[in-house]
């Protein structure tokens, strides 16, 4: 194991009567700040673990990867299941995931986690690919998605025009960063609301792809293997298509210290999850077919759109809403659970100090809520969604697989440590073994897209070595930080996070 997280950086505090001045009594965070401190609350309930997961997995991947999963397994059948393993394969990292997150009980999940086994660089390499490529690449990817389909009622016959697109993306990520900065109950609450109607919206495919196959529409189940794709570099960029539709199974471990009793709660809570998301998704997927055909979905065609359009007659635009809102609700739990893994790097010195801190009328992240929804709008400069979905996913599984390599790793090095799960190694063997293909053939079926993804996790390391492993920095540079971290504060009205007693 590696040194010991710095737990402050040298950046300057706010002196006493600058915080007196701050958390004047007058103020809601006052009453919390004279008792338990300026702290993020256990607010999470089982309910809220269900939605934060099911919310965050169910986006936009459901209604854009049906397209890249077809393209690269090549017949209805293989895509099928691709999409049955994707979720299988999850369900196999979840359930790795339960005994990491009860065993290791902090917020920030395979950033934590790798910390815990291998010290700060590779933790922070973790950190550096999530906060630069992954999360806030998929929040760009679902935003834009949530665009497209609020405007494709008004474009029913033609392409969306690009600039009200990628506006309407910037809207959604700007009023979804106000409410996660303004309220942890308004965060969850709308989390909540929007898991419920995405699940509406899918239920509705569901149940009319099963009136369809009474229907006797089963034409493109007849022979489901034809054309099915022999080249494994291909298929492996299908899995990357299915497995970005599952991407978000483990964000509920990003929020662990804000989860009632995470004993119980989390295992239940993703088991529940998973399992009703890999059945949704299949279903899903069963009803598209039945409507519409292979060529027409690799053609580019918005396949909830086409599916509503010729099955439900003038209310056809119903189901652009649903899609919106599915997309709406996956920003906003993208958004809530990133802004603690920002909010747990800088509180361990591997981001800036002033990400770690707490505004102390709202009880939330905001700085790192705010930082999250600033890198988002960045990456909504590129439109090509698949070109950023094999981004996320060369990043996404390799930063995963090493999470679970650690629960392999922690079982030989500490037996004695404390699991109130505890899995077969069975699991967290198939889980690597899988990982290791998904990591390694796209760099030959895609090298542009994972060679890019690899240049930007390399990034990461000089920016460890010149901010966070270098410690005697010249003093002009720490000065002009810590000015900038007490005018950040003045600003913001935020606090390092301060427990009673401490």
């Amino acid at each position: 194991m590696g040194d010991p997280m710095p737990k402050e950086s040298s950046a300057k505090k706010l002196d006493i009567n600058e915080k007196e001045a701050l958390m004047d009594d007058s103020k809601p965070g006052a009453d919390n700040a004279n008792g338990e401190g300026i702290v993020l609350k256990q607010n999470l309930s089982l309910i809220n673990g269900i939605t934060v997961i099911v919310g965050s997995i169910i986006g936009s991947g459901i209604f854009v990867s049906p397209r890249g999963v077809l393209k690269g397994s090549g017949s209805v059948g293989m895509s099928l299941i691709v999409w049955l393993l994707s979720g299988v394969y999850s369900m196999i990292g979840a359930f790795c995931y339960c005994e990491l997150g009860t065993s290791i009980l902090r917020s920030g999940a395979d950033y934590a986690y790798i910390y815990e086994a291998f010290g700060p660089f590779l933790a922070f390499l973790r950190l550096w690919v999530e906060c630069m490529i992954v999360r806030p690449c998929s929040q760009a990817i679902v935003a834009l998605t949530f665009a497209y389909y609020v405007i494709e009622p008004l474009f029913p016959d033609c392409d969306q025009p690009e600039v009200p697109v990628r506006l309407l993306a910037v809207v959604c990520i700007l009023i979804l960063t106000f409410v996660n900065c303004a309220d942890v109950t308004w965060a969850t609450r709308v989390q909540d609301v929007f898991t419920y109607a995405k699940l509406i919206a899918l239920a509705l495919i569901i149940v009319t792809g099963f009136v369809q196959l009474g229907r006797g529409e089963y034409e493109h189940f007849k022979d489901p293997f034809v054309n099915t794709e022999s080249n494994i570099g291909e298929i492996s960029l299908a899995f990357y298509s299915g497995l970005f539709a599952y991407n978000g199974w483990n964000y509920l471990n990003f929020v662990i210290e804000e989860l009632k009793d995470p004993y119980r709660n989390l295992p239940k809570a993703i088991w529940i999850s998973i399992i009703l998301v890999t059945a949704v998704y299949v279903m899903t997927n069963i009803a598209y077919f039945t409507t519409v055909s292979p060529d027409e979905i690799l053609g580019g065609a918005a396949v909830a759109v086409m599916f509503s359009r010729r099955l439900y007659g003038v209310v056809w635009w119903c189901m652009p809403i649903f899609v919106s809102l599915s997309t709406f609700g996956g920003v906003n739990g993208i958004l809530f659970t990133t802004s603690r893994l920002f909010y747990v790097g800088g509180r361990e010195g591997h981001m800036p100090q002033i990400l770690s801190m707490v505004q102390i009328q709202r009880l939330t992240p905001m700085p790192a809520c705010l930082f999250m929804g600033a890198l988002s709008l960045c990456y909504l400069a590129s439109s090509d969604i698949y070109a950023l979905i094999n981004y996320v996913g060369f990043a996404t599984w390799l930063s995963i697989g090493l999470a679970i390599v650690v629960l392999m790793y922690l079982r030989w090095k500490r037996p004695e440590m404390k699991r109130p799960i505890k899995v077969h190694l069975v699991w967290p063997i198939i889980y690597t073994i899988v990982t290791i293909y998904l990591v390694i053939l796209p760099l030959y079926a895609s090298p542009v897209e994972t060679g890019i993804g690899l240049a930007i996790i390399c990034t990461g390391i000089p920016v460890y070595v010149i901010f966070v492993a270098w410690k005697s920095k010249p003093k002009i540079f720490t000065r002009y930080m810590d000015q900038m971290t007490v005018i950040l504060q003045k600003f913001l009205m935020v606090v390092p996070e301060e427990k009673k007693g401490v």
